[in-house]
Order: C-alpha cells, then structure tokens, then sequence
C-alpha cells in the first residue's frame, strides 16, 4: 500500500510512544494530585508546555493543551469573541475566509446564531489566495476577531499569514491562524507570523488522535468553553492529557528539527508528480495555488470521473488517498472550498487529494502517478460505455 492521505492523519512516530509510554504505565498520576505520582506528572506536562513553547517562540503560559485541533479552533474563535465582547458589547463580527476548515466555519456560525455575531466571509481567489486588501476592506471597529487558516486542507494553499495579521493588528483585532496542515511543513514562530492565536493538530504531525494545543497570546483574555477545575490556567478544565500532551510536543519538537531539509525534498518530490499527473493525465486539473502551497499537498480535479470512483480504482491499484478533508467524508456534497475557488459543482466533484508524509519516496510517487494514469483512463473509460 503506498498511503498518500497524511494530511487526514499519520502514523504514530516510535520516539512518540516511547516518550509517552511512561505516563501510560507507571507515572500515570493526575497532575493536580499533591503526592509523588501527581508531582511526577505535573513534571511532564510542564516540560511539554515549554517544549512546545520553543518551538512556537512564546512563552509555556500561552500554550493551552486540548484534544485536537477542532476543540483548539473551536476554543480560540469562540473564547476569543465572547470574552471581548463581554468587555465591549459593541464587538459583535468575526471575520473568516470561505475556505476554512468546518471546525473554523461552523465556529463562526455558532456565534452568529446563538450570539448574534455578524459573520464577515471573505472570497478567495481561483488559487485559494485571501487578498490582503479585501480583508483590509471589509474591517470594522465592531470586529472581534479575524481567523484565517494558514494552510488549506484539501489545496494546501498557503495565506500570506503575516500580512493578514499585520492589517488585523493595524486595526487593533486579534488574529487566530489554524495551522493544523501548516505544523511540521511551515515555520510556526508566532511573533514572526503576527498572529494572537494559532491552533495545532498531534495527529497530522504523528502524535497519537486526541492531543492538540491552542497558543494565544498573554493579554488576549479567552471565555472558557469547558467548565470545572481550571485547570490550564482556567481556559480548559479537565483532567490534563498528560501522556498526549508529551506526545504532542515530542512529534512537534522532532517536526521542527527535521522541517527544513524535509520540506525541500518532499516540495521537490511534489513537483515532479505534479508534473507527471498534468503530462499524463488528459484534462487534469491541479487546484491550489501552483507555487505558494504546502510541500506535502497535490490535489486535482480530473473532469469527466467521478472523484468516488477513482480514488476506488486507485486503491483497488495499492494507493490510498482522498478526496478532499476526512472531516466532510461521507457528504455527497461539492467541497465548499472548490465552490469558492470558481469550480463548477460537477468538476468540484471530481476532486482527488494527494498528501505525503515524511518518509514518503520518489519511487512511491512514480508508481502513484502511473497508477493515477490507470485508474482515471479506466473510469473515464466505463463513463464512455
């Protein structure tokens, strides 16, 4: 099996389980516990903060620990907006772009149904692209926050993150960034994107499902959404995932160290199958932004097929890839992030997404391209009967 859907999720790195391994077993106490065990755990969970933390280049007090990244947007958008609001009744809009993930969207409308938010979405281009000027444009004194996705899901296009931020700043509004894709593939400095609020996923970075972190910046006051003890510093009560939280930061530890180099080769890698994909392929169509996208996303429309029916033709051939974000699996509907790219709903349809991981190789990619040439000349085929 060649896998090629790393961006839905990624195994379990060995060095991850062995880090978390002991607070699984033996040092499995509760980190508010006053007794050894307790102590021992409390230990852990703050040396993974300031591990995180460095990477992030903020201070461990701003990391907040949560189950993933959905909890993490989910947190960030609404915490953000109604603890301003709550300080200025008059701050009632949040901004978003038409290509965020549900997490981020249905967030925003959450508040605009239950809150009375006004929801400001902004359009993006033919390659996925937010224009600075139309966020620029469409600011208010009225708004709370602005949250745009570093990296898309299904396209991997990349915002321009820091000029975004930079006008929110100029306004005085806070900026959250969902860089669920973006961790392990793009530079994660907090200060030098600008941005207040930034939410990570462990499990696209090979940390085990259910472990996340949602950085916010110090003076940003958050409304918490889970109500108890207080722990992380009041923004999420719960008993801490002490063992997720060593994984997440041991995978986002060792992401950062290997990023660079890896980047370079897999962007490389991604290139060349690309190009195989247009020269073979008759009427493929790369969707994205052609040079500013994630090293490890190739996704594509091929008109003529059904989406469903090539990705079955191509595992039927030993490939495993998708058809757009996990999150919308099981929806006969077009992608909504197609539909806001131009794509007519019958070509959105056809969308097959190509991700990679870290250990992926040139020879995988070669005969995933092959494959590719097969599997849409044999739906297309059956099409034509």
């Amino acid at each position: 099996m060649i896998f090629l859907d790393a961006a839905a999720t990624t195994p379990v790195r060995r060095e991850v389980l062995e880090a978390m391994w002991p607070y699984l077993s033996g040092e499995f106490g509760n980190p508010s516990s006053h007794h050894t065990l307790g102590e021992a755990a409390a230990s852990a969970l703050a040396g993974a903060r300031a591990a995180v933390a460095r990477v992030l280049g903020c201070r461990p007090g701003e990391v907040t620990f949560t189950s993933g990244g959905t909890e993490a947007d989910n947190l960030a958008i609404k915490g953000i907006a109604l603890a301003r609001q709550a300080a200025d009744p008059a701050l009632n809009r949040v901004v978003i772009s038409a290509v965020e993930h549900p997490a981020v969207e249905e967030s925003a409308r959450y508040l605009e149904r239950i809150h009375g938010f006004a929801v400001d979405v902004l359009p993006v281009g033919a390659d996925g692209r937010v224009s600075v000027d139309a966020l620029r444009a469409v600011l208010r004194p009225e708004t709370a926050l602005v949250s745009i996705m570093y990296a898309n899901n299904e396209v991997g296009t990349v915002q321009p993150v820091a000029e975004l931020a930079a006008v929110a700043s100029e306004h005085s509004v806070p900026f959250h960034t969902d860089a669920v894709q973006a961790a392990g593939w793009m530079p994660l400095d907090v200060k030098a994107l600008g941005v207040g609020a930034l939410s990570i996923s462990g499990h696209k970075l090979g940390a085990p499902k259910g472990s996340g972190v949602l950085y916010v910046r110090g003076r940003i006051r958050v409304e918490p959404l889970v109500h108890g003890g207080g722990q992380e510093r009041g923004r999420r009560s719960g008993t801490e995932n002490v063992a997720g939280a060593v994984a997440l930061a041991t995978a986002l530890t060792l992401a950062h160290a290997e990023r660079p180099d890896l980047a370079a080769r897999v962007a490389g890698l991604r290139e060349r199958f690309i190009a195989s994909i247009l020269d073979t392929v008759p009427g493929a169509l790369l969707t994205g932004h052609r040079t500013e996208r994630l090293p490890s996303v190739a996704s594509f429309c091929f008109p003529g097929t059904s989406g469903e029916s090539v990705l079955l033709e191509l595992e039927r051939l030993g490939v495993v890839c998708s058809s757009g974000s996990a999150c919308a699996a099981g929806s006969d509907a077009p992608s909504h992030v197609l539909l806001a790219l131009g794509l007519e709903a019958e070509v959105a349809q056809t969308a097959v997404r190509f991700s990679f991981n870290s250990t992926v190789t040139a020879e995988e990619l070669e005969q995933a391209a092959a494959a590719v040439q097969t599997a849409v000349g044999a739906v297309q085929g059956l099409g034509k009967r």
